[in-house]
């Protein structure tokens, strides 16, 4: 069994590369939508890595719909053609990491429509969701201590409340790269935070009160600060 201890940016480079293999080895094999890919140890052992490395690669390519696994059965080429597939893998291959100023434009497009949404849909146990977050973030902040992670549990119930599937799996994908860009930037010191609890209250009443205009203009107003922070760096 292969063991590697890789870096962040290593570790990209590998999965790349078997990404890349892994499409060579569908043209090689000629091989159509609905035929199964070798196990996951054959192309470890093919393509001379860990199997973590492989099933990093084959979950990326199932993400974007390029492959499709099946519990008990193994991974499958999904329905596409193979023009597309391959442009879609060359696409994959050029991906950056985004940078902190495309994460914090990508979380405020989101959060106000989820914001707005949420006011729409939001039940009673969304709002008890919101509340226990809200209530955390608050303790953490008049204490003075770093309320990063509790912030974003806030928006993330926010996003589930709004009933779009999408939007939430989206949340979910960048928050862990939004909490390690917020730590590096030091982004909520604690005047920042203790603002936020003001501004977190207005938009969980707003959404409480189902009143949509009110949750999306005070959710504009929340990001206020980070935006011109974001752009001041």
């Amino acid at each position: 069994m292969k063991i590697e201890i890789l870096t962040k940016s290593e570790n990209v480079d590998v999965q790349n590369a078997i990404i890349s293999q892994i499409g060579n080895l569908i043209n090689s094999k000629n091989l159509e939508p609905g035929d199964k890919l070798p196990s996951e140890r054959m192309l470890s052992e093919k393509f001379d890595v860990s199997r973590s490395n492989v099933r990093e690669a084959i979950q990326k390519l199932e993400f974007y719909g390029i492959l499709k696994s099946i519990p008990q059965s193994g991974t499958f080429v999904a329905n596409i053609g193979a023009t597309a597939m391959d442009g879609m893998i060359e696409d994959i291959l050029r991906l950056d990491d985004p940078d902190f100023k495309s994460l914090v434009e990508t979380r405020i497009l989101l959060e106000l429509k989820t914001s707005r949404l949420a006011a729409l849909r939001r039940t009673d146990e969304d709002l008890k969701q919101m509340k226990l977050a809200l209530d955390a973030y608050s303790k953490k902040a008049l204490n003075g201590e770093d309320a990063v992670q509790e912030d974003l549990l806030f928006h993330l119930a926010i996003a589930k409340a709004s009933g779009n599937s999408t939007m939430n799996t989206f949340m979910l994908i960048i928050t862990p790269e939004i909490i390690t860009n917020f730590e590096t930037h030091h982004v909520c010191d604690k005047n920042l935070a203790t603002q936020g609890i003001k501004e977190h209250q207005e938009i969980y009443d707003a959404i409480k009160n189902q009143n949509p205009t009110l949750a999306k203009e005070k959710m504009k107003e929340h990001f206020s600060v980070l935006y011109q922070y974001c752009y001041s760096i």
